[in-house]
């Protein structure tokens, strides 16, 4: 007769105890042990007990990042004997991971660790196709293919996997990997694949310190680093790199010293590229803004500029917050632009931006592109392309295509090109148009019209009469979308410019003397109506 006086139940947050009941937890997967005054009330309690006790301990359900766990365990009863104990209890194989591999977001593996003969390089291959090229989003962090379990945890653009063909404990696996990435997190930083291949020599060290055999053993961050003293390799980032440079020389990267013109100037440009595609009916089906701000410096000394928009963010917090965009515009009177996202030059103080929602920077010398945005709602859009097709029988279309400027009168948009796509088996255009010029090209299978200037809220259009040889196939011509290029100027997304200020304090030269330019251009991207 053999006597369990002790169970060692691993990775909970909180610890449910009844006497004769199951306990359910839901827990995400994080580094606890029981301790021994813990494990000591369990053993007392079993020698108590006249009755087994149950206290399963068996994941049952994986989702959203958490595990719900109902906790399985037994504590047996002093006539309990062994042939009865379950194989899950206590057994060492359900501990055993078969091999660990560690992948960047392409699927390459950067470190690769086999501990069984029944882990082959196919369980590489099988973990990449099936989850990291998976063309479904694979949310559950356990999958099962051909047999082996990959329990995988992600961390930025880092795949950490466990694989094993035995029935593991899940929650100890997880528990596990998560160890590993302390481990490697305490040694040398964020978890990115130029750190992981900066250390590999190191990340071997600590896995055949942590796991023998697949087994776990240690995973003490504080322990391992007494006998695992290498320093990790730290990368650092281009804004820590360019803070260091300058907290040592006292010199910027991007600006040298001693810079003087006899005429402080700073002209900006606002280019945005307008995409569309509409239906037949005039309904937008996508629509988007792809914008950069283009500033040229010629700025004498070490100048630090302030640039404000009129971005969603920063009207929230100086007008009323909570409001849409319809009510901001009416109550501030002014046109708010809600910014998608956003990417900015390295001279840019990101610290400020996030606080004050302000754009602070010290510029580089001459032309250099400060921000990057894009943006979906509220696009005006310049132009309206209206097409109607009529087929008369097999060897005769009828075009009129019908374009409308859609901005201010006083406006004046340039470079106008509507390109009309025509069959292949065209063999002549007669055309008519009420402005620009007009022109078939066989070469590109379409009507190209040009208009140079047009104003705003004006209306033309143009008729073709298109002849067609006949042919035997009785293949329906699949009518290709009307594409228009254009520039306004204006930003179709309504981003403007609420101010631009320059603060120097060694040469003492006051904003109001800087000449300031500021121009908008708004360029078509892949404009396109269908027909």
């Amino acid at each position: 007769m053999y006597v369990m006086h002790q169970l060692v139940i691993h990775h909970f947050v909180e610890y449910h105890y009844h006497k004769h009941a199951t306990t359910y937890a839901t827990t995400s997967v994080r580094r606890e042990r029981v301790s021994a005054d813990i494990a000591g009330r369990f053993a007392s309690f079993s020698e108590s007990c006249e009755t087994p006790t149950l206290l399963p301990f068996q994941p049952v359900l994986v989702e959203g990042g958490f595990i719900l766990f109902h906790i399985t365990g037994i504590l047996y009863s002093p006539a309990t004997t062994v042939e009865e104990t379950p194989h899950w209890v206590g057994s060492s194989k359900s501990r055993m991971i078969g091999g660990l591999f560690i992948y960047n977001h392409k699927g390459e593996v950067l470190i690769s660790r086999v501990y069984r003969d029944d882990i082959g390089r196919n369980a590489v291959d099988a973990f990449r196709v099936n989850v990291i090229h998976a063309r479904q989003q694979v949310r559950s962090p356990v999958t099962n293919i051909a047999r082996t379990s990959f329990f995988h945890v992600k961390r930025a653009n880092i795949w950490v996997a466990a694989v094993t063909k035995q029935n593991v404990n899940a929650a100890m696996v997880f528990e596990f990997l998560l160890k590993i990435i302390d481990c490697m997190q305490s040694y040398f930083g964020k978890i990115s694949e130029e750190n992981v291949k900066n250390n590999f020599v190191l990340i071997y060290e600590l896995l055949d310190e942590i796991l023998d055999f697949g087994y776990p053993q240690n995973t003490d961050s504080g322990v391992l680093k007494t006998f695992i003293t290498q320093q990790g390799v730290k990368s650092q980032t281009k804004e820590e790199q360019a803070q260091i440079t300058s907290q040592v020389t006292g010199q910027i990267g991007w600006r040298r010293e001693g810079i003087k013109y006899r005429r402080n100037e700073l002209f900006l440009d606002v280019l945005e590229f307008c995409n569309l595609l509409m239906s037949p009916q005039g309904q937008v089906l996508s629509a988007h803004v792809a914008g950069k701000v283009v500033m040229k410096s010629f700025l004498s000394g070490m100048p630090e500029c302030k640039f404000g928009i009129n971005d969603k963010i920063v009207m929230d917090s100086k007008a009323g917050k909570g409001l849409n965009t319809d009510e901001q515009v009416r109550t501030s009177g002014k046109p708010v632009v809600v910014i998608d996202d956003c990417q900015f030059h390295q001279c840019v103080k990101l610290s400020k931006f996030e606080t004050e929602h302000s754009i602070s920077f010290i510029p580089p010398d001459g032309e250099f592109e400060l921000m990057k945005y894009r943006t979906t709602k509220d696009i005006s859009l310049p132009f309206r392309v209206i097409p109607l097709v009529r087929e008369v029988g097999r060897t005769r279309m009828e075009v009129k295509v019908v374009l409308k400027s859609n901005f201010k009168p006083s406006l004046l948009g340039q470079k106008i090109e509507c390109k009309i796509p025509t069959p292949l088996n065209t063999s002549g255009v007669q055309l008519i148009c009420m402005k620009g010029k007009a022109k078939y090209k066989a070469s590109e299978n379409a009507i190209v019209w040009k208009i140079k200037r047009m104003a705003g809220m004006k209306e033309t259009q143009l008729s073709a009469e298109i002849e067609l040889l006949e042919t035997d196939t009785k293949k329906k011509w699949t009518r290709p979308p009307i594409s228009l290029n254009f520039e306004v100027p204006f930003a179709p997304s309504g981003f403007k410019v609420r101010y631009l200020k320059v603060f120097e304090s060694k040469l003492n030269y006051s904003d109001h003397e800087v000449i300031k330019w500021v121009r908008y251009i708004g360029r078509s991207g892949l404009y396109e109506t269908r027909c």
